[in-house]
């Protein structure tokens, strides 16, 4: 009988495993300019646990290719979140946003704060992760050079060097935790019905602030009161809309 139960899991094990879908599947109907199966079959690998930043883009590609420009948005927002210095996502997020209805002018910001952001968003959480590990491999390098060095200007370098290695470790380190701290705390969502009336309260007799059209960006503000919550425009315009109305990043 035990003999029987274990081949039937491992019949089972070799089924499912056949049937698995892979990156390299999805990949090969993308190419292969079957798009909806390819949309089908990535949409399953994230479901399974397998998204990335690569998955999401080549979602927001097959979307594209559908003229889906709203979920092109979405995918491409995602693997934008995961890899914020990739210029390719970046190209094509812009592309896909200049085909959406909102034309909306962001907010200025304080320069010194834009300037932060894209040194921040220069690399993924991982990215800076590696870039503190070699950091600190540096510093420790440096720091030997100053120790073990005789001539003074040598040991000058060592010093100076490993100061400055050691602050860059922990830059990267704060960087890291940012972006971190970006990605479990996801407060982005994009509209997805055609036209959305922003509310002035959570109800569906409140004031008609504004009109938004699926595509847009948004920021979600508040979602603690149930079938509402309250998103804010780039622009700085903010109500409330349903939340089957938008989905998030």
């Amino acid at each position: 009988m035990k003999r029987l139960i274990i081949i039937i899991s491992l019949f089972n094990f070799y089924i499912v495993t056949a049937m698995a879908v892979t990156k390299a599947d999805a990949d090969s109907s993308y190419v292969n300019e079957n798009y909806q199966q390819a949309i089908s079959q990535y949409e399953e690998l994230i479901k399974e646990g397998a998204a990335n930043a690569d998955i999401f883009y080549n979602l927001g590609n097959a979307y594209y290719r559908m003229d889906d420009i709203t979920h092109a948005v979405l995918n491409y927002e995602r693997a934008q979140l995961l890899s914020p210095g990739d210029d390719d996502i970046r190209f094509n997020l812009q592309l896909a946003r200049s085909k959406t209805v909102d034309k909306i002018v962001p907010q200025s910001e304080f320069f010194l704060v834009t300037w932060y952001l894209s040194i921040v968003n220069r690399l993924s959480i991982d990215g800076w992760a590696y870039a503190s590990l070699g950091f600190l491999a540096l510093a420790i390098i440096l720091a030997l050079v100053y120790l073990f060095s005789s001539p003074i200007w040598l040991r000058k370098v060592g010093f100076f060097g490993c100061g400055i290695m050691v602050v860059c470790f922990v830059l990267a380190n704060v960087f890291a935790w940012q972006q971190k701290q970006i990605v479990d705390n996801r407060d982005g969502a994009i509209i997805i019905e055609s036209a959305v009336p922003v509310k002035s309260t959570p109800a569906q007799n409140g004031t008609d602030l504004f009109i938004l059209h699926e595509g847009t960006k948004v920021s979600v503000l508040d979602n603690s009161i149930g079938d509402w919550c309250e998103i804010r425009v780039p622009d700085g315009k903010q109500g409330w809309v349903e939340v089957t109305q938008i989905e998030i990043i």
